[in-house]
């Protein structure tokens, strides 16, 4: 291609692409052809995940270099590519809304139509081309309108993520003084489930901690609670635990069975070491359920009363009743025979209760 032509390509390109010469590759307006060369608008990437849903913007980050925006380097009621050179890229791994339109995974070209008051945001089954030069209409799998927001300056243009919630999130354009944001929601329970289903067919479901864990993550959702049962029979034949028996008993209980929760919750506390009520104990206080923690701590008393970690339940207990003498007296007895690594804090909680200051749920 000769020079000249380089040239009024280059033009063409900036005046058809709505971004003006301040884009151009090189200082006579003209755009490289042939060779891979850095271009003033540079390539950016930004990646959101909302649950297991990777959301994926690619575009290329024209400067407002002076110019009017809004109505004349970028006019309005006409496509945009919503960036520079090709098109802006939008991906997601799973199916998603879009302004609480569904829009199916994939990855689309992103355009725009500025307005005055109102934005439409174009998801095109077409993502591979230059800019929106053969843009199509007929190609689009979803338009949706949104208001553009004032927004402090910005040279480059830039896409962020807003409003990060567990099960949605703003992409937001922004550029100049503008921001111009669109939200994606995404069925977070629904396509985490499904990844479950994948992943207990593969490594994950060859141990009792794999089937556990989906259980106890559709317990904590409260959803799919007899597939979580059904989970968790699978981990307790797998190996049965201290875990998953004090999981099926939680589970049991959320799905109102509560003689067979009680039942399996006592075989799970026949089941555990001494640490593994220790530690179900201080969760219950921390989750402020005290007395179900007190409940714990006495069990393991009863059937290990000189262990480090009992004289600091005692001291615990001691201490929600104000008798901070004993509590001062067996959280000592407790540094006596801890472990190194748990020593400090024992002194911190020693000194706490030396000035008569309750150490629960601390």
């Amino acid at each position: 291609m000769c020079k000249v032509c380089k040239i009024f390509l280059g033009l063409l390109l900036g005046i058809g692409g709505l971004a003006g010469t301040a884009d151009a590759q090189f200082k006579n307006g003209s755009q490289a052809t042939e060779l891979n060369l850095p271009t003033l608008s540079q390539r950016a990437v930004v990646t959101q995940r909302i649950g297991l849903t990777d959301i994926t913007i690619v575009y290329h980050e024209p400067f407002v270099g002076g110019r009017e925006i809004w109505g004349k380097t970028i006019p309005y009621g006409k496509v945009w590519r919503a960036g520079a050179n090709e098109n802006t890229a939008i991906a997601f791994a799973d199916d998603v809304s879009v302004e609480g339109k569904p829009l199916p995974a994939g990855t689309y070209g992103l355009h725009m139509i500025p307005n005055a008051d109102y934005w439409t945001i174009i998801f095109s089954k077409n993502s591979t081309s230059w800019g929106s030069f053969s843009y199509d209409e007929k190609e689009d799998a979803l338009r949706v309108d949104v208001k553009p927001q004032p927004a402090e300056f910005r040279e480059a243009l830039t896409y962020t993520f807003d409003d990060i919630k567990p099960e949605s999130a703003a992409a937001t354009l922004r550029w100049e003084k503008l921001a111009v944001p669109f939200h994606i929601s995404v069925d977070v329970k629904a396509i985490t489930e499904r990844s479950i289903r994948n992943q207990l067919r593969n490594t994950g479901g060859f141990s009792w901690a794999g089937y556990d864990e989906a259980a106890t993550w559709c317990l904590d959702g409260n959803c799919s609670l007899e597939q979580a049962l059904k989970w968790e029979d699978t981990s307790i034949q797998n190996e049965e635990r201290f875990e998953n028996l004090l999981t099926k008993s939680q589970i049991l209980a959320a799905l109102g069975k509560k003689q067979e929760s009680d039942a399996t919750q006592a075989k799970a506390m026949e089941k555990a070491t001494g640490l593994q009520l220790h530690v179900y104990g201080r969760g219950l206080q921390i989750q402020k359920k005290q007395d179900e923690g007190f409940a714990v701590f006495k069990v393991n008393i009863q059937k290990r009363p000189n262990e480090w970690y009992t004289h600091g339940e005692l001291a615990r207990m001691a201490s929600a009743k104000g008798d901070f003498l004993t509590a001062v007296k067996e959280m000592k007895l407790a540094l006596a025979s801890a472990p190194d690594q748990a020593k400090t804090q024992i002194q911190g909680l020693i000194a706490r209760l030396e000035k008569n200051q309750d150490i629960n749920p601390i």
